[in-house]
Formats: C-alpha cells, sequence, structure tokens
C-alpha cells in the first residue's frame, strides 16, 4: 500500500514511516521540509496521489487554543479535500486519551475539534489516542523548574513511549478503518510528580520536586481524565526501563 504520513518528520512520524516500510508498504513522509503543507494545502494534491492511506500525526507549533484550533480545522479541511480528490479510502488520525474530558484545556478542543473533522469528513477513518509520551516527561519538568525546585501537580498519568504509540498507529494504518476511537496507553498509573521523581533519581541534576498542584500545563485537570479506561489496550514497557535506555 502506498500509505503518506502528515507530520511524517516528527518524533512519532519518523517512527511510523519506518514501521511501514518494515512492512513492505510504500510509506512517504510528508511535511513543510519535503514541500508538502497541510495547514496552507501546499503540495497536498500531489503528495496524496496514489495514496491509500493517509496517517496524519502532525502537531500545531502552538499550544494557545486560538493557533492550536486554526491548525488543526484547517489542517484537517485541506487534508480530507485532497484525500477525496484521490480516492484515499482511509485516514487515521493520532489523538489524545481524555480529550474530550478537558473541554478547558484550549489544546485539548482543538483536537477534538480535529477528531469531529474525520467523523464528519465522509472519508473512512480511525482514530488513535494515546496517552503522554515517556519523552514529554523531561521537556514538562524544565518548563516546570523554578531556580533549583520542580513544581509539578500531582495528576495521574499513564505514560508510554513513543515507539509504542507509533507501533499502533502504523497498525491501525495498515488495517481496515474502524469509524471509531482506539485507546492505547503505558503499562502503569503514575502521579506527575513522582514520574519527575524518577527521572531525577536516574539521572540526579540537583533539582528535587515540589507537588504544587497549581504549576505547569497540566494544572487543574480531572484526576480521571488522562489514564484511559478499561478499554485501552496497554503497552509493557515501563518508565524506569525506558529511562536505562534513554
Amino acid at each position: 500500500m502506498r500509505i503518506v504520513v502528515v507530520g511524517g518528520t516528527g518524533l512519532i512520524g519518523t517512527q511510523v514511516v519506518a514501521r511501514l516500510r518494515d512492512g513492505g508498504h510504500d510509506a512517504v513522509p510528508a511535511a513543510p521540509s519535503k514541500g508538502v503543507n497541510a495547514l496552507t494545502g501546499e503540495g497536498l494534491a500531489d503528495a496524496l496521489k496514489g495514496a491509500d492511506v493517509v496517517v496524519d500525526v502532525s502537531n500545531s507549533p502552538s499550544f494557545d487554543t486560538e493557533p492550536a484550533l486554526d491548525f488543526f480545522t484547517r489542517s484537517a479541511r485541506n487534508l480530507f479535500a485532497a484525500e477525496k480528490e484521490a480516492g484515499v479510502r482511509h485516514h487515521v488520525t493520532l489523538s489524545i486519551v481524555g480529550v474530550d474530558q478537558v473541554p478547558d484545556y484550549g489544546y485539548y478542543r482543538a483536537k477534538v475539534a480535529q477528531e469531529e473533522a474525520a467523523r464528519g469528513s465522509g472519508v473512512p477513518y480511525s482514530i488513535v489516542r494515546a496517552t503522554q509520551f515517556f519523552e514529554f516527561i523531561a521537556p514538562v519538568m524544565d518548563m516546570c523548574t523554578e531556580g533549583t525546585e520542580v513544581h509539578l501537580p500531582s495528576l495521574r498519568l499513564r505514560p508510554m513511549a513513543s515507539a509504542d504509540v507509533a507501533a499502533a498507529v502504523a497498525r491501525a494504518a495498515q488495517g481496515e478503518p474502524s469509524n471509531g476511537v482506539h485507546n492505547i496507553a503505558g503499562p502503569e498509573v503514575q502521579r506527575l510528580h513522582r514520574l519527575a521523581e524518577i527521572t531525577l533519581a536516574a539521572k540526579p541534576d540537583g533539582r528535587t520536586v515540589v507537588i504544587d498542584e497549581t504549576a505547569g500545563p497540566f494544572a487543574g485537570m480531572p484526576d480521571e481524565a488522562l489514564i484511559g479506561d478499561d478499554t485501552a489496550h496497554l503497552a509493557t514497557l515501563r518508565y524506569e526501563d525506558w529511562l536505562t535506555r534513554n
């Protein structure tokens, strides 16, 4: 199959492309650096010629509400118009577990709009919702560092490796459209501040962790929103084991 991966040069996209190629597919990364811009529509028609499947793992450059909403809605509008013209038979969107449970968080509202665009597009689709990536823990810690203290809330997460996310997205792309949502999550529920403590125990840098329910991008989120439910497929790689390899 010819599978176009929008956002195919990013953290998830590069891994999805590699897995699909390993599976014998013609996987093509599409990104502005490749002359394909979903936000403006530039290069989309040519990139999608002959495509059987389109995978969208692109991401907004801003987490603020209006820019993120504009990015995801405009990109989706351009993508689905081009997909219909090209006769694409399956669209896969990567989204976030619990995205519809946090209406006050603008970025999540933007992702909900992206999901709704897939549902209303007329193109058969699959939505893969993943929990937070292991790779995001350190950047969140840096964002929430004040001097030598890392201020983080005690919110529960069930993070997973980006490699496991990419594997799930690649499987979805090679399968039939579900016209629904598939949830994937990490093997363990952990408090966010505890993940930071585990990180600093493995890679000490002089910082300490302070529980602060008002700190950072996850402040104020419902404690149950981001861990998934009993329908989630659970990956097996634990955060501690991932840290030793990265």
